[in-house]
C-alpha cells in the first residue's frame, strides 16, 4: 500500500520559518517525482515546489528564494523547508508522488496534508 505522510505543519508568526516532511512508503521512491502542494480555504489547489528524480527543482514564482525542496533517497523523505513566511502561505500543504513507468502507465499518490497557519 503507497502512503504519503506528512508532518512539521504548525502556527508561525510572519517571517519564520518551518520545515515540512513527507515520508513515503510503498513505492521505490528513489524514481518518483515529488512534490509539494497547498490549498488555501476558498481556493484551488496550486503546485509549490517539485524535484524530479536527478534532483532538478522547481518552484512556484511566489515562493523562490524563500522554499527550498530536498529528498533523502536513502530515507525515503522528501522536504520543504520554507523561510520568510507569509499570511499569504497559510494554507494545507500536500505531499504528492508521481512516476510513469516502463510501460507508459502514469501514478499520482497523495498525502493527507499539513496545516500552516501564519500569523501577521
Amino acid at each position: 500500500q503507497v502512503q504519503l505522510v506528512e508532518s512539521g505543519g504548525g502556527l508561525v508568526q510572519a517571517g519564520g520559518s518551518l520545515r515540512l516532511s513527507c515520508a513515503a512508503s510503498g513505492i521505490i521512491f528513489s524514481t518518483y517525482h515529488m512534490g509539494w502542494y497547498r490549498q488555501a480555504p476558498g481556493k484551488q489547489r496550486e503546485l509549490v515546489a517539485t524535484i524530479t528524480s536527478g534532483g532538478i527543482t522547481n518552484y512556484v514564482d511566489s515562493v523562490k528564494g524563500r522554499f527550498t525542496i530536498s529528498r533523502d533517497n536513502a530515507k525515503n523523505l522528501v522536504y520543504l523547508q520554507m523561510n520568510s513566511l507569509k499570511p499569504e502561505d497559510t494554507a494545507v500543504y500536500y505531499c504528492n508522488a508521481e512516476v510513469t513507468n516502463y510501460r507508459g502507465s502514469h501514478y499520482t499518490y497523495w498525502g493527507q496534508g499539513t496545516q500552516v497557519t501564519v500569523s501577521s
